[in-house]
């Protein structure tokens, strides 16, 4: 089965079910090698819109901008039209005093310089990377608006983290308050066993029409399946090379909730991982999970996901096991 097409969390656009993550395009690892090249991202992208997908993800930091130009030389022999594409600003880009945040001056030079790298006359959703502190929200709210009014973006999200549930609203109260677009879209991190957002954020995202694209939706892939309690995380992985992953994530009460998405997939006849997407799949306030691959075959095991039927009974289970 192809991917369905949504609702743009409370807008009239209709985006894929499951969105196509790009962060590893380009992207240098610590021996300077590129993860996926370019040769690869065009591979994983036709894997995407051969499962019916239309919704892709990225940033105008991704790989340096390569994940952006990967995109839009792809894009050249196809239908623009097809594709709903998403990117963000904030953070730095070139070596400027100004070449970082939500300033006027910096999100002006970056909107131009995303969409000639995407080759493209616009982008469909463009989020802030991050909340600025140093600008007022008034001041970009009113760029955000301008880029809207030009018809170099569609419409407007933010990837933000709990503590700034407040700072979403008073922006959108000022977009309201002035007649500017405001956020219909939030990107936060949220999976199974990070759920920060419950709550105040969830509760703001309702009150104010803001749909949610979570990111991490396999939680760094601790939620794939290949850790085990009690044991030592297999050679390789993040588990067992960094500690920050350790302390965040190799804990009892995520084994919790991660031996009942293993439970619920066995019950399923599917992965850890499937499960764990179509958990977000069910979730009511999510859009469409992000979901990246480093291979083709990684990538239509994750968007196999959105075929599996998960029971109430289900997903309490893993709702409440965390």
């Amino acid at each position: 089965m192809g991917l369905d097409a949504v609702s743009f969390g409370r807008t009239g656009l209709q985006v894929s079910e499951v969105a196509f993550g790009t962060w590893r395009f380009g992207r240098e690892n610590d021996e300077g090698d590129i993860e996926v090249g370019r040769e690869r991202a065009h591979e994983l992208l036709d894997t995407y819109a051969n499962a019916g997908g239309r919704f892709i993800d990225t940033a105008d930091m991704y790989g340096s901008g390569r994940a952006e130009r990967y995109i839009g030389e792809w894009l050249a022999d196809r239908d623009r039209e097809d594709f709903v594409i998403a990117s963000k600003v904030y953070w730095p880009t070139r070596d400027d005093p100004n070449g970082s945040g939500l300033n006027r001056k910096h999100l002006r030079n970056n909107v131009d310089e995303i969409l000639s790298r995407l080759d493209t006359g616009y982008v469909d959703v463009l989020y802030t990377h991050r909340w600025d502190d140093d600008t007022p929200a008034r001041e970009f709210m009113r760029t955000l608006d301008e880029f809207v009014r030009d018809g170099k973006v569609h419409y407007l999200g933010t990837s933000t983290f709990e503590p700034n549930a407040w700072k979403v609203a008073k922006a959108n109260e000022i977009a309201r308050r002035e007649g500017f677009e405001p956020f219909t879209v939030a990107q936060p991190r949220f999976n199974a066993v990070n759920r920060e957002i419950e709550g105040n954020y969830l509760g703001m995202c309702d009150d104010y029409d803001v749909g949610v694209v979570p990111w991490s939706p396999l939680a760094g892939g601790f939620l794939t399946g290949k850790y085990t309690r009690g044991e030592a995380p297999p050679e390789g992985t993040r588990g067992a090379t960094d500690q920050q992953f350790v302390d965040s994530y190799l804990t009892p009460e995520n084994f919790d909730a991660l031996e009942e998405v293993e439970a619920v997939a066995e019950a399923v006849d599917a992965t850890p991982a499937q499960v764990a997407l179509a958990w977000l799949l069910h979730h009511e306030q999510v859009v469409a999970p992000i979901t990246g691959a480093r291979t083709p075959e990684q990538l239509r095991e994750n968007l196999a996901a959105a075929d599996i039927t998960l029971t109430v009974e289900q997903f309490d289970r893993i709702a409440n096991a965390k």
